[in-house]
């Protein structure tokens, strides 16, 4: 029987606290993404262009994002696939709003280097940790969001222990 479009998931790469660094695992992590959301402290443009030859591409701006080419970078996003709605930020910390009250399914953020994902009021909150330079003792992970039937689930994936 053949899939509808509807029932094909939809798999969104997610990405956060790159500072300047793209390793290639991330890059290997992320190859077979639809779309890449990055979720701040890119660090350095050439990251943004690296991550859009892989896929379509949003991105916001973080606390360590300056000069004129971060400028240019929101400082939160929108963004619906498979009407899924998702709220990025770079701080969760920083939200500004009930999510659940305005129809978000999703909140992904970056900034504590931590991978973490919970429901909370039926709202996925979604950090998928840092891919750039090692901090503390953390891994360095990437993530990844799997959305099919208006559903959706995420995975955080080690690319470095």
């Amino acid at each position: 029987m053949k899939q509808t479009e509807a029932e094909i998931p939809i798999v969104i790469g997610v990405i956060s606290d790159t500072h300047g660094l793209l390793r290639p695992e991330a890059i290997a992590a992320l190859h077979k993404s639809q779309h890449i959301l990055h979720a701040g402290d890119v660090g350095a443009p050439e990251i943004l262009d690296e991550l859009a030859r892989i896929a379509p591409l949003t991105a916001i701006r973080g606390n360590v994002d300056k000069g004129a080419w971060a400028g240019k970078l929101p400082e939160t996003a929108v963004v619906e696939f498979g009407g899924v709605p998702i709220y990025i930020l770079h701080d969760v910390g920083q939200l500004d709003l009930k999510p659940a009250a305005a129809g978000f399914q999703v909140v992904i953020s970056g900034h504590s280097h931590v991978p973490r994902q919970e429901m909370r009021e039926g709202v996925l909150y979604f950090n998928p940790g840092s891919a750039g330079p090692r901090r503390f003792k953390l891994p360095v992970t990437v993530g990844r969001l799997v959305i099919e039937r208006k559903k959706v689930r995420g995975e955080i994936v080690t690319i470095l222990e």
